[in-house]
């Protein structure tokens, strides 16, 4: 490492005028997690123009800023509303909203933002340090080892689906579905638009994800009765609140937990096209497969807080390290940077490192600096998130609403969006109601166009073959695994099935 480089990224970013920057960006992405219908990638394009005026530093800071803010701000009305603010806070909503619901809602944030801020500064930490020979392993995977683990990480959808897994298993199939609504990969063949131009770009995850959570919390509210009583939620004791609300002993307790969800949002986030969305389940599921006491997830216990908002704030590093090293965005997001950074006349990859070491760094120290005001924020808002609270149900959830609509719409300025919305609350409604877990949807509609999309792609290359989709050994063991993970659950569930009789 190169001292004279690290100090003048050192000094660029805390320039001043970085620093407001970086700050602005980080509560204006909080502010964009935190509603339902916005999202990190949004809050990036939308601010990308004022970029144009700024120097490299500051612009990279002020981006850099509301990419972690967004993410992390996600976790606010999960925990609040069981409404993700983001796709990478899905999994927050399943222990993190019963937290709240018995009056725990100051501990369930305390924890969502302390493990967010590790979760970020452990990954920015291997940005720096591994950065370089991950991304060259992760290059090449090729689609034969992309589908292996789509098939491998689809197993997980019997850990999400409990004790339900028929149930588990068809929402899984019906996220599917939905996902193969449009022009099929590789061939751009249009499927299931009977005849519609609108359904031709498919659904998207953002409309999608605002259906099953929102508008579906919204109508199941509205279910239980006149005057909104059942919506009411235990009101918390803030007296008792101390620090982040966890003891050290729960800390101890969680760091098998937080190791184990660092890497998989780590490694989630450096391949490229998946990102915290996907990691933040996969990671809960990882969790409540490796717990003592699996039925307690969902009940509203740390555990499932810790998981989730570990991995997908992991995520963002990953995900810069193909960025900077191979010039390859690892998700939306860093696909956007990647423009930022070619308007300011910069080529990631590995030149970058020669011709402009100071910028890797002050991209380093910016996420670093970054992560630090995103928890100072977040935690001296917490008393102020609790306030919502307190909203009449009545006024809170029709402004969620409009929120929602106008999130749909502007994800691709489409009416379509919007409609797609309600069906699709209705649709999660009823599946709720009939007890179906809406979590093996989300993972289906993610990762099944990624296994069909590297399954088509691997045939092509093999021209028709399946053999190396078991001969490479990578692949071989993420199908092996797979295996091993569907006969562990048949063989769980069997017993529970017995010891309940």
């Amino acid at each position: 490492m190169d001292i004279t480089n690290i100090l003048a990224g050192l000094s660029a970013v805390l320039d001043p005028v970085a620093l407001l920057m970086m700050l602005a960006g980080v509560i204006v992405g909080i502010i964009f997690g935190a509603i339902p219908g916005l999202s990190a990638t949004m809050a990036v394009a939308l601010f990308l123009p004022v970029t144009y005026t700024l120097a490299t530093t500051q612009g990279i800071s002020l981006l850099i800023g509301l990419y972690i803010g967004a993410i992390s701000g996600g976790l606010i009305s999960a925990i609040l509303l069981r409404i993700p603010g983001t796709p990478s806070s899905i999994a927050t909503c399943f222990d993190g909203h019963p937290m709240a619901q018995r009056g725990e809602a100051g501990k369930a944030l305390g924890i969502g933002i302390f493990y967010s801020f590790l979760g970020g500064l452990f990954s920015f930490i291997a940005l720096l340090v591994i950065a370089p020979p991950l991304a060259k392993i992760a290059l090449k995977f090729s689609p034969f080892e992309y589908f292996s683990i789509a098939i491998f990480s689809l197993t997980l959808i019997g850990s999400l689906a409990s004790k339900a897994l028929v149930k588990g298993m068809i929402s899984g199939v019906l996220g599917f579905m939905i996902a193969t609504i449009g022009v099929a990969p590789v061939d751009a063949y249009p499927r299931f638009t009977f005849g519609l131009t609108e359904l031709s770009g498919g659904i998207d995850i953002l409309p999608l994800m605002i259906g099953l959570f929102a508008v579906a919390e919204i109508l199941s509210t509205a279910r239980k009765g006149t005057g909104l009583e059942g919506a009411t939620i235990s009101n918390p004791d803030m007296k008792k609140l101390r620090g982040f609300g966890f003891s050290m002993a729960e800390f101890l307790s969680q760091i098998p937990n937080f190791i184990r969800s660092f890497l998989i949002g780590l490694g989630i986030g450096i391949l490229p096209g998946i990102g915290g969305g996907t990691s933040n389940l996969l990671s809960y599921a990882a969790a409540k497969n490796s717990s003592r006491h699996p039925e307690k997830f969902g009940t509203g216990i740390i555990d499932g807080v810790v998981a989730s908002e570990t991995a997908n704030n992991a995520s963002i590093g990953g995900a810069l390290i193909p960025l900077l090293t191979l010039g390859i965005p690892g998700d939306t997001v860093t696909a956007i940077l990647l423009g930022g950074l070619t308007i300011k006349g910069l080529t990631p990859g590995p030149m970058l490192f020669r011709t402009n070491a100071d910028l890797i760094y002050a991209v380093f120290f910016a996420c670093i600096v970054a992560n630090f005001m995103m928890l100072v924020v977040e935690f001296g808002g917490i008393r102020a998130f609790i306030a919502v609270l307190k909203i009449d149900k009545k006024i809170l959830l029709p402004v969620i609403m409009v929120l929602c609509v106008v999130g749909a719409y502007g994800t691709n300025n489409r009416i379509f969006d919007v409609w797609a919305i309600f069906l699709l609350g209705l649709l999660g409604f009823g599946l709720s109601y009939l007890d179906f877990s809406l979590s093996p949807m989300i993972l289906g509609f993610i990762l099944g166009p990624m296994a069909e999309q590297n399954l088509r792609r691997g045939l092509m290359f093999s021209r028709g073959s399946f053999l190396p989709f078991i001969t490479r050994p990578v692949s071989l063991i993420f199908l092996l695994t797979a295996a091993g993970s569907i006969i562990f659950t048949v063989i769980k569930n069997g017993r529970e099935d017995v010891n309940a009789r």
